[in-house]
């Protein structure tokens, strides 16, 4: 059963319901096609979230889903089709085999974990562009892995909240 590790206390954490997963995916994939402007800089919430599933249960999020969630962002944001799709299968394949080593530190620690792995999702979909389109987007792009791990203690905290057990300990109950 996962730990969750807060301030040297470790918790158990209550089992993760299937349709709570899909539906933070929904809700993040809404939050992505909101009409804000795509700015390169803006932090790509769904990777974000993709990523956390990919991390906490690579069992049931796995580089098929991803995929699939990548088809969507690059049929929504009329980008070259495959270009999310890519960087998001190989951001869950990373995910899933760094899980364990990511798992084992605070959010703080696994926000500088996953840097890097957005850094790549994101130099995977700039070649991706560079490649299909020879434009380059500017080195502000670069900004957004930085935002998307200061986002990752956040959505981290958000999205384990309905795992959590109540601090109000039961001593009959044998968890």
């Amino acid at each position: 059963m996962p730990m969750y590790t807060s301030r040297n206390k470790q918790t158990l954490l209550l089992p993760v319901r299937a349709w709570f997963i899909w539906l933070s995916l929904a809700l993040a994939l809404l939050l992505a096609m909101l009409p804000l402007g795509r700015l390169v800089w803006m932090p790509d919430i769904m990777a974000v979230v993709l990523m956390f599933w990919a991390v906490h249960q690579p069992g049931r999020m796995g580089m098929a889903g991803a995929f699939a969630l990548g088809l969507v962002m690059d049929i929504h944001q009329g980008s070259i089709l495959g270009q999310h799709a890519l960087a998001y299968a190989l951001l869950a394949f990373l995910a899933a085999v760094l899980s364990r080593r990511i798992l084992w530190y605070g959010v703080i620690q696994q926000a500088l974990h996953v840097f890097p792995l957005f850094l790549a999702a994101h130099l995977v979909m700039l070649a991706a562009g560079l490649v299909a389109t020879g434009l380059f987007p500017g080195w502000d792009v670069m900004l957004a892995p930085v935002a998307e791990a200061v986002l990752w203690p956040m959505v981290s905290w958000v999205l384990l909240a309905p795992q959590r057990r109540a601090p109000d300990q039961d001593d009959n109950r044998p968890l």
